[in-house]
């Protein structure tokens, strides 16, 4: 069960995907063909953000920022939560998030920008740390885990609270990619699963695992 609302997000690139909230009208997330993996609404990032409406981490007032946040999705639906958010990305995926902040800025009851943030570089300007972090889906390139990590450790304090949200890929080297991100992380960072109930009972699947990760 879970698995039928999932699925088909890439097959609906280029159109509107809604996302029903618990509470009011449905987040309304345009998707582009062309620009590659970061224009549709991933699995990973339609659970990740389903989670947040759990009310597991309490978001009201709380200052969030989303990694490789893509259309947007994650970030906005915290905003719509009661969060200050900022959603980042690389510059081309900017006009993509500001159409989807736009479009959906009616249902923010916090706030809700976008900024470039290519990781790896200087972060000074989204000091202080956050209290949240955000991310779906963003371990899937080798090369990319050092500056990841390094944007990390630069951005999070002792209380930032950062939530991972990833489809587990058992082709090719993703397992590999994986295991090393891992094992990168717990050299500064401790994990914690997020248990399979404890995620929208809808929105779930086997093989998409919330982790929360704080500095050691």
């Amino acid at each position: 069960r879970g698995r039928h609302r999932l699925g088909g997000a890439a097959m609906a690139a280029g159109f509107v995907r809604e996302l029903e909230r618990r509470a009011g009208p449905a987040l309304r997330l345009e998707q582009r063909v062309a620009g590659g993996v970061g224009c549709v609404v991933w699995d990973a990032a339609l659970v990740l953000a389903k989670f947040l409406e759990t009310g597991a981490c309490p978001l009201a007032r709380r200052h969030v920022l989303e990694l490789g946040a893509g259309t947007g999705a994650v970030g906005i639906m915290a905003a719509t939560l009661g969060a200050n958010v900022t959603v980042t990305d690389l510059e081309e995926l900017q006009e993509l998030l500001m159409v989807n902040i736009e479009n959906n800025k009616h249902l923010v009851t916090g706030s809700v920008r976008a900024k470039v943030l290519k990781w790896g570089e200087d972060v000074t300007e989204f000091q202080p740390p956050p209290d949240y972090i955000l991310m779906a889906d963003c371990i899937y390139y080798e090369e990319s885990l050092e500056p990841l990590l390094k944007t990390l450790k630069d951005l999070t304090g002792p209380d930032t609270c950062i939530l991972c949200c990833y489809e587990q890929r058992t082709m090719g080297k993703n397992p590999e990619i994986e295991r090393k991100y891992f094992e990168l992380l717990q050299v500064d960072f401790e994990l914690e699963k997020i248990p399979l109930d404890q995620h929208d009972e809808e929105y779930r699947s086997e093989d998409i695992h919330i982790v929360n990760i704080h500095r050691k």
